[in-house]
């Protein structure tokens, strides 16, 4: 999940009918829960993930006891991905969020990018999404807009931008490797992200 990023979904709730069933919690970290539970709240999860900022106390207690139980946040998107259809692809698309708040205010990727729009302001899929000027905040802003996407349940939206924006940064980084070496295999990340999202998306 997102930490310590420009902007958050503070300002948004869970609607409703979005919780976990205790019971199957408890029967999860109990280690009981058969296939079809744990198959059910992994959705459930997948569902609340883009309001982590705003989870109700209960919600809170029972996601860190799931938490816990997995090993590790890393642990918790490996388990969701263990679940095709919308647990995979939001697991997926949070690995590749983490990799944009990673990046978003790397120098040498932000001059690159900052390059790239003087020939092209705007890259393909990337118009209703960019603001004119490029800066440290850029690639954390689309992976805040990729999980406000995932919390309006407009899916197919996240994919797309989530998958522009890769292919976006994979055209920038050669450049960027060239101007820092510790810029590092970001093109490659970017391929992988490329492939796993596609192939997750495929499943809903």
């Amino acid at each position: 999940m997102r930490h310590d990023a420009s902007q958050s979904s503070q300002d948004r709730t869970a609607p409703a009918d979005y919780g976990l069933d205790h019971r199957q919690v408890a029967e999860f970290v109990a280690g009981t829960l058969d296939s079809e539970g744990e198959a059910a709240l992994a959705q459930q999860v997948a569902r609340l993930l883009p309001f982590h900022w705003t989870w109700p106390t209960r919600v809170a207690e029972e996601m860190s006891r799931i938490v816990h139980h997995v090993g590790d946040q890393r642990e918790l998107m490996a388990w969701l991905d263990r679940h095709p259809g919308l647990p995979r692809l939001v697991a997926r698309l949070y690995v590749f969020m983490g990799l944009l708040d990673r990046y978003s205010a790397m120098p040498a990727v932000v001059t690159a990018m900052r390059e790239y729009r003087e020939r092209t302001p705007y890259p393909p899929g990337l118009e209703s999404y960019l603001v004119p000027a490029t800066d440290d905040d850029t690639l954390a802003s689309i992976a805040f807009k990729v999980e406000k996407l995932l919390g309006e349940e407009r899916i197919r939206e996240a994919v797309e931008l989530a998958l522009a924006t890769a292919a976006w940064l994979q055209q920038i980084a050669p450049r960027a490797r060239e101007l820092a070496a510790e810029v590092g295999d970001l093109n490659e990340l970017m391929g992988q992200a490329l492939q796993d999202i596609r192939a997750a998306a495929a499943d809903i």
